[in-house]
């Protein structure tokens, strides 16, 4: 079990090799090298950020915080949507209004193929190490005329092939669409625990990605044991005799348990990874993986 106060955080600049400015506050990783590594990150960028059509080998869940992110045929996410974006699927461009900085939280992990997440160091390695034989430029790598490989490729892909030495094969599709979500529209459904309450948003393919959104009523406490990333939303109360604010981030891993206590009504996002028993490479810790 891990907690964060993402409110205490620095802002670092990330995603240099999309156009625009983009700063993130690192709120939670999971363990890099292993096919169920992960990470959480808030983001804000600036309006000319842009990020071209494009598709990953990861999953991401996003909950649009501040502002609005139009992902052009794929719809737009404005403040409290919250998106299931899965391996394979290609999905944007995405752009904003150019005088708007939005906000962000995105969780970004191991989707079921066992394709594994490369973490935020690692891609930035990657990044400065291609820098050296080509350049990047509005969401493309560009190789410098005369060095070997292919001319022009997404900046994500020839990060991973790259680090991994080989071409990326990705994922089939099992979705072929982002899966964007209005949790205003879901209604609260009561639970076995006195005073908590959810809206379950959904569950996602054979190895069950879970979104929901936890409330706990003043007064009441929640406890879970599952591989689960929390993020505070609104309220106040404690998470194991730390302070539960918005921003506190919860990382419970498999076999730990954690109780949420409101002083005040509290609402969290829940995010539960998924479970990749079996799959070659579990707790392999020589993986690498594309990001962002």
């Amino acid at each position: 079990m891990k907690i964060v106060q993402g409110d205490e955080l620095q802002w670092e600049r990330g995603l240099e090799y999309r156009g625009g400015i983009f700063h993130f506050r690192r709120l939670m990783e999971g363990e890099p090298g292993t096919i169920d590594n992960f990470q959480l990150s808030l983001g804000k960028m600036s309006g000319e950020f842009f990020s071209p059509r494009h598709r990953h080998n990861f999953e991401q869940i996003r909950i649009q915080i501040k502002g609005t992110l139009n992902y052009a045929r794929d719809g737009k996410m404005t403040e409290g949507i919250v998106g299931y974006f899965p391996e394979g699927m290609a999905y944007g461009p995405q752009s904003q209004d150019p005088d708007s900085e939005p906000w962000g939280a995105v969780l970004q992990f191991g989707g079921a193929s066992g394709s594994g997440y490369l973490s935020r160091d690692e891609v930035k390695a990657g990044m400065g190490e291609l820098s050296k034989v080509g350049t990047f430029s509005g969401g493309i790598f560009r190789r410098n005329p005369g060095e070997p490989g292919k001319k022009n490729l997404d900046g994500y892909q020839a990060i991973w092939e790259h680090k991994n030495g080989k071409a990326m094969v990705y994922p089939k599709p099992r979705y072929n669409h982002p899966v964007l979500m209005d949790p205003a529209n879901f209604a609260w459904v009561e639970t076995e625990t006195k005073g908590v309450s959810e809206k379950l948003l959904g569950i996602y393919s054979e190895r069950r990605v879970e979104i929901a959104v936890t409330k706990i009523d003043a007064g009441a406490s929640f406890t879970c044991a599952a591989p689960t990333v929390f993020l505070t939303q609104s309220g106040k109360g404690t998470v194991a005799n730390q302070p539960l604010r918005e921003f506190t981030t919860v990382w419970v891993a498999r076999g730990d348990r954690v109780t949420f206590k409101a002083d005040e009504t509290v609402e969290l996002l829940r995010m539960g990874l998924p479970d990749l028993t079996g799959l070659d490479g579990a707790k392999r810790h020589t993986f690498a993986q594309a990001a962002e």
